[in-house]
């Protein structure tokens, strides 16, 4: 371990949490960190916020996840710094500094999850896990250039996790390696190994890489050169993922912009997924922390407390309809994709923004980022960020997305294509 001064600023506090010990057990000698979303017993759970942690007592149990992970074996070192409140993919926090991104020290490490993916870009820790709502383990793990985990969402325990918008929350891990991804996984899903599995298609969604700035033959053709080594040429399949999801998903006609976006490529049924996603997160955050927030007034960062203050004028309106989404998403990706099908995405529009970026400059990425996150975030299946190397000195990753409950297939899946792309 490295000391303070050169933990890349990611952790809040470090302590040990000694593991179970027993030969044989699936994560023996490795090391991991924890989002300080997560209750660990006799500590204060301060999710990003020191009002937060100010007006919180210490917790009286332990996350069940991470009970499972020290149970398997691994040592815990410490919980990492967050985005205040979970409500940021960008990664700073006025309050406790920005953790360096360890593959650009300039860039923002993205985030909620920020400190979880610096320990494991800086190889301060073996894995780590987050939480994943909007895009708060995928964008870091892209960002970071490492393997990021979203599950099916409600395939694992949010219990003493902090919540931040139920419908989405899901917990996720990042790792270096995507054996190490794997193991954790196994753990995490307490799911018992399969063999694995051939996937029956690949389709790439064309539109959504026009949305990323990074060329196509740099960003898909790697995986795609390994998916006709592996499996053949018959596998990929080409969708327009906006037309598909536009035909196949009605209530969406309720959020889509009347907006002229002539001047900047989007993709309008992707848009309003984004729109009906971040409403109901809006709703959803707005009960479970409304009321504190409302008494204690807290000290909240740019960007982070026009998000709350948003949040808290949020009505009822709607809402039904952000629920017959999810479900419409939900059944039209598993028609596509079938059981053993994957869609090939980017994780986001680019590379990680500057340090400091104002907020404004910001929202064509953002908007772009969320018509990319939501996909997964909506139908609640499985997702998996894939480092790929560097371009232009500035971490390159892809996405692939699974059915919900193909959680472990899609492991193995990483594990096979990556060893095959490295080659």
């Amino acid at each position: 371990m490295e000391t303070a001064s050169g933990d890349y600023g990611a952790f809040m506090e470090k302590f040990t949490l000694p593991p179970k010990s027993a030969p044989d057990l699936p994560l023996n000698s490795l090391t991991f960190a924890i989002k300080e979303i997560f209750d660990v017993e006799g500590y204060v759970t301060g999710f990003g916020n020191p009002d937060w942690a100010r007006t919180h007592s210490v917790a009286s149990s332990t996350a069940p996840t991470v009970l499972a992970l020290l149970g398997a074996g691994a040592t815990c070192v410490g919980k990492t710094v967050m985005d205040e409140m979970a409500y940021s993919i960008n990664g700073e926090n006025i309050h406790y500094g920005t953790p360096r991104n360890p593959c650009a020290a300039d860039r923002v490490p993205g985030g909620s999850s920020s400190g979880s993916a610096v320990a494991v870009g800086a190889k301060l820790v073996d894995f780590s896990i987050g939480t994943d709502t909007g895009g708060s383990v995928r964008v870091p793990a892209s960002y970071c250039g490492i393997f990021g985990f979203r599950p099916s969402h409600g395939a694992v325990s949010v219990s003493g996790v902090i919540p931040m918008a139920q419908s989405f929350d899901t917990v996720g891990w990042f790792a270096r390696d995507p054996m190490i991804l794997s193991k954790v996984g196994g753990v995490i899903l307490q799911l018992p190994d399969v063999a694995p599995v051939r996937p029956s298609c690949f389709i790439i969604a064309e539109d959504c890489f026009q949305l990323s700035v990074i060329p196509y033959d740099v960003l898909a053709q790697p995986v795609v050169k390994t998916v006709e080594k592996l499996y053949g040429g018959d596998v990929l399949k080409q969708e327009i993922l906006g037309d598909y999801v536009k035909i196949n998903v009605p209530s969406l006609k309720h959020f889509m912009s009347k907006e002229n976006t002539d001047q900047i490529y989007n993709i309008p049924s992707l848009s309003a997924l984004s729109s009906a996603m971040r409403l109901l997160q809006r709703y959803e955050f707005k009960n479970n922390h409304g009321e504190w927030i409302t008494a204690v007034k807290p000290d909240l960062g740019p960007g982070i407390s026009e998000r709350v203050s948003d949040a808290l004028r949020t009505t009822g309106e709607n809402i039904d309809t952000c629920y017959s989404v999810k479900r419409e998403l939900h059944d039209a990706l598993a028609a596509l994709l079938g059981d053993f099908g994957v869609l090939m995405i980017p994780t986001v529009p680019g590379p990680p923004p500057k340090l400091q970026t104002n907020t404004s400059e910001l929202e064509i990425f953002r908007a772009r980022a969320f018509s990319l996150l939501s996909i997964a975030g909506v139908s609640g299946f499985c997702q998996v960020s894939i480092p790929l190397g560097m371009y232009n000195n500035l971490p390159l990753s892809i996405s692939l997305v699974a059915r919900h409950g193909a959680d472990r297939f899609l492991l193995h899946l990483v594990e096979s294509l990556y060893a095959s792309i490295k080659e």
